[in-house]
């Protein structure tokens, strides 16, 4: 629901979620670190992160078919398609974009945002061998690293 959503959304869910972390973390309204305590001290992701590990999340349960069928639809990979069977890029595991408008809410309709989302992630993340677990603590920390890595910049 969240994918794509305007910036204004997304910065009020960003703020609410620091509040929680102030109260959680016992961190006055002023104190410098907030962003350090969500994810270093809480373990906890931005929400844009959290948008991309529930995308991602619901994406690989459409591929293994563990999804309800109106989404499973929505993810072809690119392999399957007749035209790219033969390029390099098809053993990438990426999946099908389907044409939609650009500055419409296409963009952020699960057929369009999900194979985006998963297309973006590390090749090593879209690896079919993982487990539901070892999926998810992998994307986790390739999450937080991200997050981690604007801190320091």
């Amino acid at each position: 629901m969240l994918a794509g959503s305007p910036g204004a959304i997304a910065d009020g869910l960003q703020r609410l979620l620091g509040a929680a972390a102030r109260v959680v973390g016992g961190a006055g309204r002023f104190d410098r670190g907030l962003a350090h305590l969500l994810h270093s001290g809480l373990r906890w992701l931005d929400v844009p992160q959290r948008v991309i590990r529930g995308l991602g999340v619901t994406v690989r349960r459409c591929l293994r078919g563990r999804a309800p069928r109106c989404l499973v639809v929505c993810c072809h990979p690119a392999s399957d398609v007749a035209g790219r069977r033969r390029l390099r890029s098809s053993g990438r595991r990426h999946l099908v974009v389907p044409p939609h408008r650009r500055g419409a809410l296409g963009r952020r309709a699960f057929s369009v945002a999900g194979p985006v989302a998963w297309s973006a992630l590390p090749g090593g993340l879209r690896d079919p061998s993982l487990s539901a677990d070892g999926f998810r603590r992998k994307l986790e920390t390739h999450l937080f690293r991200n997050a981690l890595g604007h801190l320091a910049h």
